[in-house]
């Protein structure tokens, strides 16, 4: 079974997945961090994230880089997201998320393209979204606690900022597929969320 859940940034699609995942004994790529790879690359080597070369130069990277902490800062995920819109970079990275999503016995990815490019048969397709206001502070929460001090205000910029780069890219840009089942978790906990989309799975799984 392959499982799709898109979404703009701290909407939560990520816990979600990760739950489904683990619900569902499956395992789980947050596609998001393989152009925060390709962006660290990018900082790191002294590119510019703009450059569409410097950053298909940067798409050679191990699996290993995917666990490194420095991918999860503000600074890297705006490069990320600016790197993100190249189409050669997201033709480079495609074929590495296609072999996940078809690999024996299904997976959940979760990311922006996920049901409309990467896994358009996918078994089940959740959107999930909220609120920027409410994305804003759980990104200004997670970067609270990771010790990066920001403000409110320019986390709900950046976040106004990457939905627009996001959505208006030329290539693969942030759409709901037609047939995913919209998870709205703004007002909802985390285990909330998560229920709902065992529940808009398993509801996916019997019409087919």
């Amino acid at each position: 079974m392959i499982i799709a859940v898109d979404g703009p940034a701290a909407s939560g699609k990520g816990t979600i997945a990760r739950a489904l995942a683990k619900h569902y004994g499956l395992p789980h790529l947050d596609t998001g961090l393989l152009y925060r790879a390709v962006a660290l690359n990018v900082m790191r080597h002294e590119l510019d994230p703009t450059i569409e070369a410097d950053g298909v130069a940067s798409c050679d990277f191990d699996e290993t880089m995917l666990a490194d902490e420095a991918l999860r800062s503000d600074e890297v995920g705006k490069a990320a997201s600016i790197v993100s819109a190249h189409p050669l970079v997201r033709a480079a990275l495609m074929a590495r998320q296609k072999r996940f999503a078809s690999q024996p016995g299904g997976a959940v990815l979760d990311g922006r393209d996920i049901g409309t490019v990467i896994a358009p048969q996918a078994d089940a397709k959740l959107f999930v979204r909220a609120t920027p206001n409410i994305r804003a502070r759980r990104r200004h929460a997670e970067l609270r606690g990771r010790g990066q001090d920001v403000s409110i205000d320019k986390v709900l910029a950046d976040i106004r900022a990457r939905d627009q780069r996001d959505s208006q890219r030329a290539t693969a840009p942030l759409v709901i597929a037609n047939d995913a089942a919209l998870l709205d978790t703004s007002f909802l906990s985390i285990d909330a969320s998560i229920q709902r989309a065992i529940a808009l799975v398993e509801e996916r799984r019997g019409r087919t």
